[in-house]
């Protein structure tokens, strides 16, 4: 699925809107740093993404690609690609 080994990898797979303040995005990617793949969903409440995926003691992905996840999710949320 994934190709490059060396770099985090985000893609959005799907979101939805529940209401006017949440929103829910599913997401694939690689984590480079532990070599694994992963999938999962981050939740926006007020502009701000929070989940498993990217929680400091939940995540099993390393601090540099929850980071990285973070960055790019909010990067989109911002151009308003989930409108």
């Amino acid at each position: 699925m994934m190709c490059e080994k060396n770099h985090h990898i985000l893609s959005v797979i799907d979101f939805m809107h529940t209401d006017n303040k949440t929103l829910f995005v599913k997401v694939v990617g690689y984590d480079a740093n532990f070599k694994i793949e992963f999938n999962g969903e981050i939740k926006f409440l007020n502009g701000m993404p929070f989940g498993d995926l990217i929680h400091g003691q939940r995540s099993i992905l390393s601090p540099d690609c929850r980071q990285y996840i973070r960055e790019n999710l909010l990067n989109k949320y911002s151009e308003g690609n989930f409108n």
